[in-house]
């Protein structure tokens, strides 16, 4: 990296006498990772803002976050050449934000590049007025002018000659994008658009349409598992009885654990696949995915029995628990994909290391089952000099036979061993609400499901780690991210909304009567300080949000949920469990504010979609009368969390349950399960098949 100072005085100088810029100050492994570049970085705040307006200058906004690739990329070819650095800092304000701290500030900007440049992706660069409206912008600018596009110092130069000569223009330009974006921000209430069965249905049919039948997924490449749509799907067959969508989930689960996109050596999985056989990763691995994609292959295991599909989901907690989990118990955000500048080197193997590495029988055997060959199966196109022959580990051959399980077990194991003498990819170790609820909630349910004592108390010492970093309960406050001791100031709907769902999650695993009260803290503080009271709905940052010039109320599930469709789901959950109507109202005036865009767009909103599954019914309580803490009430969860049974709430019959719980009675012979609707209950058992068979079979 560069190491040239700037000619700006406020650089102090860094511990190993490298100058930094005042992004060393900062928290975000993404801001710090350009801490030493030769532009006078300013991290997002007031302080970048007052400076732009007294120097009347424009404001230049990169947003990325650790693990973006193109973000490296463009940090090497612009921020640390000095030339580019130089007119930066003469002629702009320049600010870095990870999007992955500030995601309802990159929604606004990312929102105006898309409607500017017809697409939006990372490293997003955008040009703001000093009152923060955005009037030019784009993603990646390279250093030279390639492929009809502009190098990024002539978009410098062309910006700063237009903000000389036709500032009134640029700022008048600006206030009608603000103004007609804030007009496509205002989603339409759902007004008469009706909850039926029939949105679901047209969903279910729309989603299948896109399948690949002879890859899996949906959609054609870059893939990205997207776990919110089969997991919906799933919804839909039961409800339905439409097989081939449960076996197209299926197919979808198995043709990914088999791809490159899982971690064959070590569990876990990349953000996606930039072909159609799930085979070459981009290998940057998200905690999001892979929180979302454990709960997938659990609710795949209840379905099909198969054990694989629960070995694959313990891979993935297994990974977080080895590799990104913080001693207190945070889970940590992401690891890049690069490492020593090549992209996919830490996984990536030739043919002639694994002859090294193995015995002839364990080669022989790993070459068949991994589809080694000699030219490799992944094109390194990171690096001006590319790593050549590379194999990216997928399984293309699984008969195994006799002695040969053993033969690749031994295999794997060497090159596990082998590759953690590898410098490993950066580790984005922040730790953010929103995402640790996601995989609080995989844990926790797979503790249950799989009766796990590692996956339960790893969940417990996350739960017990984000109330005592992140939530201050004197203002019953859910702060977004921590590290290294710090937390921040901000608050946002997804940190709530996440973390919510993952508290319920815990709470119908366990049973604990304090987590439920926690819950209920949480959602409380979710109405009061994000939801739209007058027409439904959820902001996603606080309305006295200063540093944000539109509002909006997230309306896709893609990679991540959005946090109006987790809100939704985990509040009716709730509001069944402990009996509050006004959960229960504040999730249905919600669907009813995206009926319209369910009707129209309804693949754009799965989550929400299962969220309506769960409305339409009166969900089965399965309440289990019985200490939660015996090892019978956790034989009875393990029972009632291996069984397919979306729309169902599990709840004990002590705490802030529904009252009817309450009166449940423990018989003096241990916990039993009662399977309730209304104020009807079966009679109450303990018997494993019988429970499983009433749930199985109930609509």
């Amino acid at each position: 990296m560069s190491t040239t100072a700037s000619t700006n005085t406020n650089r102090p100088e860094g511990a190993a006498g490298r100058p930094t810029n005042r992004l060393a100050r900062e928290h975000s492994p993404y801001l710090l990772q350009h801490q030493h570049n030769p532009v006078d970085w300013h991290p997002w705040g007031e302080e970048a803002f007052a400076l732009a307006r007294a120097q009347a200058k424009p404001i230049f906004l990169s947003i990325g976050y650790s693990t973006c690739h193109w973000c490296h990329v463009m940090e090497r070819e612009s921020f640390e050449h000095q030339p580019t650095a130089a007119f930066l800092n003469a002629h702009f304000i320049a600010i870095k934000v990870d999007r992955e701290e500030r995601p309802d500030v990159d929604r606004v900007y990312m929102a105006f590049v898309q409607a500017t440049a017809g697409q939006g992706g990372w490293p997003l660069s955008a040009f703001l007025t000093p009152e923060l409206k955005p009037f030019y912008g784009g993603t990646y600018f390279p250093p030279e002018p390639r492929h009809g596009r502009p190098s990024f110092l002539q978009v410098l130069g062309q910006i700063q000659q237009v903000w000389q000569t036709r500032r009134e223009d640029v700022v008048a330009s600006a206030a009608q994008m603000i103004e007609r974006l804030q007009q496509s921000a205002a989603v339409e209430a759902g007004g008469d658009s009706p909850l039926t069965l029939e949105l679901l249905r047209q969903a279910g049919e729309i989603l299948q349409q896109a399948y690949d039948p002879r890859h899996g997924g949906f959609g054609g490449p870059p893939k990205f598992p997207q776990p919110s749509q089969p997991a919906f799907l799933l919804r839909y067959a039961k409800r339905f009885r439409e097989a081939p969508a449960t076996e197209m989930v299926l197919t979808t689960c198995d043709r990914m654990a088999a791809g490159g996109i899982q971690d064959q050596l070590a569990g876990g999985f990349a953000r996606y696949a930039v072909d159609a056989e799930w085979l070459v990763p981009h290998f940057e691995k998200m905690l999001y995915d892979n929180a979302q994609l454990a709960q997938l292959y659990l609710d795949a295991a209840a379905i099909s029995g198969d054990p694989r599909h629960a070995g694959v989901a313990r891979d993935i907690l297994h990974y977080v628990r080895r590799d990104m989990t913080h001693p207190e118990g945070g889970f940590f955000s992401a690891e890049d994909a690069d490492s020593e500048g090549h992209e996919g080197k830490f996984y990536c193997w030739t043919r002639s290391e694994l002859e090294g590495l193995l015995t002839p029988e364990e080669f022989a055997v790993s070459v068949r089952y991994f589809g080694i060959t000699e030219a490799g199966n992944f094109v390194d196109h990171s690096h001006p000099a590319p790593l050549r022959g590379q194999n990216v580990l997928s399984i293309v051959d699984a008969a195994l036979e006799g002695q040969e399980s053993g033969l690749l077990a031994s295999a794997k194991a060497k090159l596990l061993a082998a590759r953690a003498q590898r410098i490993r990819p950066q580790r984005d170790d922040k730790v953010l609400a929103s995402w640790n609820g996601l995989m609080l909630g995989a844990f926790a349910r797979a503790g249950a499901a799989l009766d796990d004592e590692a996956f339960r108390s790893t969940a417990a010492a996350n739960l017990a780690f984000l109330r005592s970093r992140l939530w201050d309960a004197p203002s019953q406050t859910l702060f977004h991210r921590w590290r290294d001791g710090e937390r921040d100031s901000v608050q946002l709907l997804s940190g709530y909304a996440f973390l919510l769902a993952g508290v319920i999650d815990f709470y119908e695993a366990t049973l604990d009567p304090a987590s439920l009260d926690f819950a209920l803290a949480l959602a409380q503080t979710l109405l009061a300080r994000f939801f739209d009271d007058a027409q439904g709905g959820f902001w996603q940052s606080l309305p006295s949000a200063p540093d944000l010039v539109l509002r909006f109320k997230d309306d896709y599930d893609g990679a991540e949920p959005s946090g109006n469709s987790a809100a939704t789901l985990a509040l009716l959950r709730l509001g069944k469990i402990t009996g509050r109507a006004d959960l229960t109202a504040a999730a249905e005036k919600t669907l009813r504010f995206f009926a319209t865009r369910l009707e129209r767009f309804p693949q754009a909103l799965p989550l929400l979609l299962s969220a309506l599954d769960f409305y339409l019914d009166e969900p089965l309580r399965v309440v289990i009368a019985g200490d939660p803490a015996s090892p019978e009430t956790r034989r009875l969860l393990q029972t009632v969390h291996s069984v397919f049974q979306p729309n169902k709430v599990v709840l004990g019959n002590r705490g802030a349950v529904e009252p009817f719980a309450r009166t449940l009675p423990t018989p003096p012979a241990g916990p039993v399960v009662y399977l309730c609707s209304g104020t009807a209950c079966q009679a109450p058992t303990s018997n494993p098949a019988v429970i499983r068979e009433a749930l199985a079979c109930a609509s």
